[in-house]
This record gives structure tokens, C-alpha cells and sequence, in this order.
């Protein structure tokens, strides 16, 4: 029972945002004990540790711990847990410019996003916290990297690599953002470089990554689309073009041999290895090259011709070599044959350049095409051909196979993973270079290698921590260096919701048995930006593991993915310091509370979508979990009354349970706003009924108490403190989830109330109505439910079928006039009239509320003639 003291007329909310955070941890209850089976994981992705939480975070955190609430008052033991990924460039150089230590400046900023995240109330078992720049979480990135490269799927290359020169660092390609070609950290435009690194061998599972997208069933279709646009996988026909003026040859992949005729140019991308020959010989050439080195974006139609030719094999006639900016370095081979009739940007090329354009397919069909103005794309029948005119395309990709000497080829857009990074804060590779034995690994015993102190200097720190690089080979005991190089910081995250699972394990990077129990991870949220390279890697990691044993039955990580759009500020742009447009959510708990803010951004879009940050809307939200307090405490202390209504009770009560219905469903399939939306409808019915002289104290009781357990998981302070001061035992966070259903017929009535109240709104409305003093509602007869019946089965003859029907024919004319009027428009699916009399008598308390005047429901019998349908009733408001 309540013990406390009347409360003031608004709740205090940081008074109850105390009390409840201590109450949850003193009861422990979102630790979660190592010997359950099979939980339900909840992840957010982990946060990089930038200082502060910002209103992005709220949203994206408060997404995952309100589902993991959600699913905790349902009965389910849940894994909600929280971990930094604290390396990475940013804290290098905040801590070059505070002339500080990267550990130091990290720490501080776990410790100040730490107690934001506990003030905004997430549910996390802080047990299970990780730290990825603790040497206790590295040295599995280390063991890792050892088990890689052992297993072969770890290569030192020489490479032209993508360098940024700001971060002074090297980028994967997926790094690299837009056609501009930018640093994905700092915007800088990245430059080219040839380099040793180390290299991930993640092409060796482009075939599988790629096939088991098909089976991400919980992704989002645009994620998984993306996916398979960065493997990139084309299967096509690789062949030679001979370059007499280089002594050599060209290699070319093509989707499309059945084209070769038809072929009038080749083109080289500008990073191809013949263009630099070429421009090593051709000024004109050259001067192309540095003019696309130098631009952020070409024209598509740019290039230059190199004044060598090819001979096509097909004609054996000379066509000229280009290189040309469309052409790109990771797809296919970097060089094509062009074919302007039948591709659109080869069309545009030679358009541009006078090259001509010779057809070489038709369609099969009539159709004509002007391939002079635009490139027939399809399939088709050869023309121009030779001896192979009038075969299908088809076929002649089949014949062309042996005539041209070409062989089947796939090719991969995805390439091998770059993780060595010029920097100190990361995990040090764990590599030891021996002039006489070559590159070593570090022995598992002598790991983890430790940062050594660190040194502000340019370039990257390891390189001058002189005596932590200087090591004895661990194969011949000779002098020999460490490698110098940090490993990207992408690797920490393609594991680390493992480590999660047995995070103090001391002897492995994680519990093989009880991971492979615990995962797929259940419900995983993020930001779309990582739809790309983080997923891919920790798919690509997990693929790994099972095939080294790690992991049993689990090959893919992620088993529903929500990738959460973003707050923008009140211009509509991106929230940023840099665009001052940012909003503090430590502002917003101190002025209106954390389940203010949670419940704002929860109920303000579709996870996905983006939505605008408005303080009005704060402020709504703040109004809104008032109104649900005092409602509550109003309830708690009513007396009983003299009567009770039955049939407005008997309302109520099916609309709460309506509401658990729709409310458990919505938060099932993640759509929170929709769940709060029926929350707040219901809300607002109970504090209509609480002014209601025949309410019913323990019907609004069962409301109250189901309704803020329902709102519990995106406002999960303010309700605990109403159910403490409710009649309840317990903790609101360890309750039990309210159980409602309702029949499917319930939904009709609901529609007919819904509509009945929207016309009767309309007619006053337009009749100007001030006071009305009776409102009369009749119910369609009988037979006219009957005539929709049979509607809704006719095969087009709607009123032959209606009119076929002995008991409808004897009403003549009226029953087929009324076949016209629902002709097209009926449904089988409709209440009985006297289903339909009772829905309005239970919900005419409501309607005589809202319009204040008595509300009489009539049978249809009463008048024959009545307008009223099934699903809509007539309607006559008297003055």
C-alpha cells in the first residue's frame, strides 16, 4: 500500500528520476545472470565517446532500452548492455591540441556520457560495460588478428590507398564518402598513396556475404540493397584487346558480348596502370590526369583520347583508346569496350566526343529505336553482326565465348579490408618485423602489446616511441621492430556485442557456448551511416569465427536491424556543433525531465524516419505526462458511486482493451509513435469517463494502472512513481505486461463509433448548430446488411445478383435502387444491426459528452425508409 505524503499538484521530476534509478539498481533489475538461455538481446550500437550524449543518442538509446523494458515486462530475461568504442583519430587530436594524454581525454569523456546515459534512465547491466581502448578488450583484437593471419586471411600488400592528408592517416575505401571523395571524419579530399599495409581478406567471402543477404529477413530492404551494391558482384566475360603502341595488352570485363560488334572506342579508368604509361608519353594525356586529380567531380562525359588504338577482334577494325572519367578503378577490370548504342553512358561518351555509334541489337519485338538519339539497353536480336545476325543476344553471349576467346569471369566491387592506420590511439598490430625472418607475429603469451606513453609528435607517435618499437624477433632472437601501425577502429566494432556475453573472460575473447546460445543479437539499432562498413565487417567477423570454431550454428550477427533516422534542428538541417544548431539533452532534463525528452523523440517519427526538433513539441510531451499524474492520483482517491453505468463501463472497458492490443502490437513491430498515439487516446477516454457520474473507480483503476504500464517503457520515471502510489506491489520496471484482446468484429464497432462521432461533428458544423437539443441515430435495416452481403459476392452484376435474391426482390424498386448505390463499395464484412444498436448504446455516454445533448439510438425498424447503411447510421440533430 502507499506510504507517501500527498504530492504537489505537478510531480517533480528530478525528485522521481532519483528515487526511481535508485530503486531499479538497489533491486538489480537489468542484470541479467550468465546461466540463462537464450535471452532476448537488445543492442544500440555502441557510442564512440565523443563528450557528450546529443539528442541523436537520446533517441537512438531510448529506441533500444524501451523495447528492452517492453520485453521485460512480458516475461522475457533481456541482455540490454552499454560499452564505448573509445579509439579512434578525433580523441588523437583533441588530445594534441589540450596537450593531454588520448587515455586521460577518453576516460573523462566515458565519465561524463556515463552519467548522462544513467540520468536519462537507460536500463543497462552496467556489469557488462566494455571499454575497447582497455588493454582487457585490445588483446583480443590482437588474438584476433594472430588467428586471421594464421588461418590466411591476412595479407601484407603494397597498394595505391586512399590518405588523408588532415587526420594523416589511411581511409578504406569505405571511408571515403561521395563523388567528391572525402575523408568520412573530417571532409578533407583524400590523395592517393602507395603503401605496405595490412589487409583483412574479406573477398574471400564476398560469395557468401552476399547470398545470405537474402536470408536478413528483419533488414531493412534499402540496408540490404546497399550491401549488395558494395560487393558488387557481376557476372560477365573477360577478353583481351591488343594495344600494338604499348607492345601489350588491355584486359576487359563486359556484361555484354553480344555487343562486340558494335564496340567503336575502348576507355581507361584515369587510374588504370596504362593511363599513367600513356601519360607518361601523351602530354595532352597527362594534363587530363591532373585535371581529374585536381577537380572534385568531373564532367561524366570528360575524357581524352591517348592517340593509340585497339583493334576490336569482332570487325578487326582500329578504335581509339580513351581514358575516361565514368570508367572506375574497382569495378570490373578498370577498362571496357564501348558500345554507345546499347549503353547509356558509353552513348553519352561518344556523343560527346564524335565517336560513332553503330547498332548492333534490335528489340525482339516491333518496337522502333533511334539508337542515334538514345541506347537500346535490352536484350534483343543481332543486327550488323555478320555471320551471327538473327541471333538472340543470349545466344550469341554462348557462341561469342569460343569465337573471341573470352572466358567467364565474375567480378567484385568489394575489395580486401585495409585496417592499418598511421596513428597512436588504436590497437597496436601485433607483428614484429625481422630483417631475416620476415614479418612475425607476437607470440599469444606476450599479449596484449600495450600503448607505450604517449608522444605528441606529427605524424604518427609509435614511429618515435623508440624503445617500445625496438623488440627481439620471436623466431630468431635477433634485433627487429614492432609494427608501427594501429589497427582501424571498425575492427573493435565487428565483435564487440561478444564480448558483451562474457565480458571479464580471461582466457578467451568470449564464451564460445554461451555466444553461440545468446546470439543473433535480437533487436540491433544504429545510424544508417554504418549500413555499409560496420555491418559488413561484423558479418564478415562472424562468418570467420564459426569457420574457426569460435561460434556454433551462428554465421550471421544481426537478426532484426533498425537503422534510426536523425534529429534535425529547427532549420530543418542536421544537428551539429559546428552548425550551432545542436540541442543539449542535459538542458531538456533539467528543465522538463528525461522521460521528457525520451517520449518527445519517441512519439515524434517512425524510428526511421527524421524529424525536426521542436520545442513546442517538448513541451507538449512535458504537458501530456502531467496530465497523466494528476489523472492518476485523481483516480486513486475516488469514492464509489451511487450507480454505475453499465454500458458506458462496458465501453471502456473494451477500449482499454483495444488499446493493449494495438499498443503491444506496435511495439512489437517498433512503431513507438503509433503506441503513444493510442496511449494518449486512451488517456484522454479515462479522464472523460472520470467526469462521467456513472464511472465505474475500479474500471478506471484497471485503466490507469494498464496505461502507465504500457507508457512505462519510453517513460519509465513518472510511471514508476504513479504505480508506487497506486495500489500495487512491487517495481513497475519488474511488472507484468496488462493482457487485452478484443474480438475482431470489436474493430467494426470501434469504426462506426469513430465515424458516427466525425458526421455527427460535420453536421453541426455546416448546420451552424450552437445547441443542439436531441441527437437521433438510427441503424440500417436488416435487409440492407443482407443486399451488401450479396454485393460483396457478385461477380460485376450487382444488382442482378442483389435482385435475384426472392426477399429483396419483393421490396422492389428500393432494394434496387439501393443495389446501385453500394454498387463497387460493399464489403461482406459488417455488423449485425443489432451489433450495431448495442456499439452505439455503449458509447453514447461518450457522444453525449462531447455534444452535450441526450443521444437516442433507434432500431431501423422504427422508420423503413431511413438513409442509414450498414457501417453508417442516419442521423437527425434537433435545435
Amino acid at each position: 500500500m502507499n506510504t507517501q505524503t500527498d504530492p504537489p499538484e505537478r510531480f517533480d521530476h528530478a525528485a522521481i528520476e532519483r528515487r526511481a534509478q535508485q530503486q531499479w539498481a538497489d533491486a538489480d533489475v537489468f542484470r541479467i545472470d550468465d546461466e540463462t538461455t537464450d535471452p532476448t538481446y537488445v543492442l544500440s550500437m555502441f557510442p564512440y565517446t565523443s563528450g557528450t550524449l546529443h539528442m541523436g543518442h537520446v533517441r537512438n538509446y531510448t529506441l533500444t532500452d524501451a523495447y528492452a523494458r517492453f520485453e521485460r515486462l512480458r516475461g522475457a530475461s533481456v541482455l540490454h548492455p552499454i560499452g564505448w568504442d573509445a579509439f579512434g583519430l578525433p580523441a588523437e587530436n583533441a588530445a594534441k591540441k589540450q596537450d593531454t594524454n588520448p587515455r586521460d581525454y577518453t576516460l573523462e569523456c566515458i565519465e561524463t556520457m556515463a552519467e548522462q546515459m544513467r540520468a536519462m534512465g537507460f536500463g543497462y547491466d552496467w556489469d557488462r560495460e566494455i571499454t575497447t581502448c582497455e588493454p582487457e578488450y585490445y588483446q583480443w583484437n590482437q588474438w584476433l588478428f594472430t588467428q586471421f593471419y594464421e588461418t590466411g586471411l591476412l595479407e601484407r600488400q603494397e597498394t595505391e590507398l586512399n590518405w588523408c592528408p588532415s587526420c594523416e592517416t589511411v581511409l578504406a575505401d569505405e571511408q571515403v564518402e561521395g563523388d567528391e571523395e572525402r575523408c568520412w571524419r573530417c571532409g578533407t579530399p583524400i590523395e592517393s598513396r602507395e603503401m605496405d599495409q595490412w589487409f583483412f581478406t574479406i573477398t574471400e567471402y564476398a560469395d557468401e556475404l552476399l547470398e545470405a543477404i537474402d536470408t536478413l529477413d528483419g533488414w531493412p530492404e534499402n540496408v540490404k540493397e546497399m550491401q549488395r551494391n558494395w560487393i558488387g558482384r557481376q557476372a560477365g566475360y573477360g577478353l583481351s584487346f591488343e594495344i600494338p603502341a604499348l607492345n601489350g595488352s588491355v584486359d576487359v570485363f563486359t556484361t555484354r558480348l553480344d555487343t562486340i560488334y558494335g564496340a567503336t572506342f575502348l576507355a581507361l579508368s584515369p587510374g588504370h596502370p596504362l593511363s599513367e604509361r600513356l601519360g607518361a608519353r601523351n602530354e595532352a594525356v597527362q594534363e587530363y590526369l591532373d585535371y581529374v586529380e585536381s577537380v572534385e567531380q568531373p564532367p561524366q562525359e570528360s575524357g581524352v583520347d591517348t592517340g593509340v588504338t585497339t583493334t576490336n577482334p569482332a570487325t578487326g577494325e582500329e578504335i581509339p583508346v580513351y581514358v575516361a572519367d565514368y570508367v572506375l578503378d574497382d569495378v570490373g577490370t578498370g577498362a571496357l569496350f564501348g558500345v554507345p548504342a546499347h549503353d547509356d553512358r558509353d552513348h553519352a561518351f561518344a556523343t560527346e566526343h564524335d565517336i560513332p555509334i553503330r547498332q548492333v541489337v534490335e528489340p525482339a519485338d516491333d518496337r522502333s529505336v533511334d539508337t542515334d538519339t538514345e541506347a537500346f539497353t535490352e536484350d534483343g536480336i543481332l543486327i550488323n553482326s555478320a555471320e551471327f545476325d538473327g541471333l538472340t543476344s543470349e545466344t550469341a553471349r554462348e557462341r561469342f565465348l569460343s569465337v573471341f576467346e573470352a572466358e567467364t569471369e565474375t567480378t567484385y566491387r568489394l575489395r580486401d579490408w585495409g585496417i592499418s592506420r598511421q596513428r597512436y590511439w588504436g590497437t597496436p598490430i601485433p607483428m614484429i618485423h625481422c630483417d631475416d625472418c620476415g614479418y612475425q607475429p607476437v607470440p599469444a603469451d606476450d599479449l596484449p602489446v600495450e600503448l607505450p606513453e604517449f608522444i605528441n609528435t606529427t605524424g604518427n607517435p609509435l614511429d618515435a616511441a623508440t624503445d617500445w618499437k625496438q623488440v627481439s624477433c620471436p623466431s630468431c632472437g635477433s634485433a627487429a621492430l614492432r609494427e608501427t601501425d594501429t589497427m582501424d577502429t571498425f575492427v573493435d566494432s565487428s565483435w564487440y556485442f561478444l564480448r558483451f556475453i562474457s565480458p571479464e573472460l580471461e582466457s578467451a575473447p568470449f564464451d564460445t557456448e554461451q555466444a553461440s546460445d545468446w546470439l543473433p543479437v535480437d533487436r540491433y539499432v544504429g545510424g544508417s551511416e554504418h549500413a555499409v562498413m560496420h555491418l559488413l565487417y561484423a558479418r564478415f567477423f562472424t562468418k570467420v569465427l564459426s569457420d574457426l570454431e569460435l561460434l556454433e550454428g551462428v554465421r550471421e550477427p544481426f537478426t532484426k536491424l533498425t537503422t534510426q533516422g536523425m534529429v534535425l534542428g529547427e532549420d530543418g538541417a542536421k544537428m551539429s556543433k559546428s552548425r550551432g544548431n545542436g540541442v543539449s539533452p542535459q538542458r531538456i532534463v533539467e528543465e522538463y525531465g528525461a522521460d521528457t525528452a525520451r517520449l518527445f523523440t519517441m512519439e515524434a517519427a517512425l524510428p526511421e524516419r527524421d524529424f525536426e526538433w521542436s520545442p513546442d513539441g517538448v513541451a507538449a510531451a512535458s504537458g501530456f505526462l502531467q496530465r497523466v499524474y494528476s489523472l492518476a492520483e485523481r483516480i486513486r482517491t475516488l469514492e464509489d458511486p451511487a450507480t454505475v453505468d453499465a454500458d458506458a463501463t462496458a465501453y471502456v472497458t473494451a477500449e482499454i482493451d483495444r488499446t493493449v492490443e494495438t499498443v503491444t502490437e506496435s511495439y512489437e513491430a517498433f512503431t513507438f509513435n503509433r503506441a503513444l498515439s493510442e496511449l494518449r487516446e486512451l488517456i484522454g477516454l479515462l479522464g472523460r469517463y472520470l467526469e462521467y457520474d456513472g464511472a465505474d473507480p475500479a474500471t478506471l483503476a484497471d485503466g490507469i494502472e494498464a496505461a502507465v504500464t504500457m507508457l512505462s517503457p519510453v517513460a519509465p520515471h513518472v510511471t514508476e512513481a504513479i504505480w508506487e502510489r497506486l495500489d500495487t506491489d512491487g517495481l513497475l520496471a519488474t511488472a507484468e505486461w496488462p493482457a487485452g484482446s478484443v474480438e475482431e468484429t470489436y474493430h467494426l464497432e470501434e469504426r462506426l463509433i469513430e465515424n458516427t462521432r466525425a458526421d455527427v461533428r460535420d453536421i453541426i458544423d455546416t448546420a451552424g448548430i450552437d445547441d443542439p437539443r436531441e441527437i437521433t441515430l438510427t441503424v440500417a435495416p436488416e435487409w440492407k446488411h443482407h443486399a451488401y452481403q450479396l454485393a460483396a459476392g457478385a461477380d460485376g452484376n450487382v444488382v442482378g445478383t442483389v435482385m435475384a435474391d426472392e426477399q429483396l426482390r419483393e421490396r422492389g424498386e428500393q432494394a434496387a435502387s439501393f443495389a446501385k448505390e453500394i454498387a463497387g463499395g460493399a464489403t461482406e464484412h459488417q455488423l449485425h444491426p443489432d451489433r450495431e444498436r448495442a456499439a452505439l448504446e455503449r458509447a453514447a455516454w461518450l457522444l453525449e459528452d462531447e455534444f452535450g445533448a441526450p443521444v437516442e439510438i433507434r432500431p431501423a425498424e422504427d422508420d423503413e425508409r431511413t438513409p442509414a447503411q450498414p457501417g453508417r447510421v442516419a442521423i437527425d440533430i434537433t435545435e
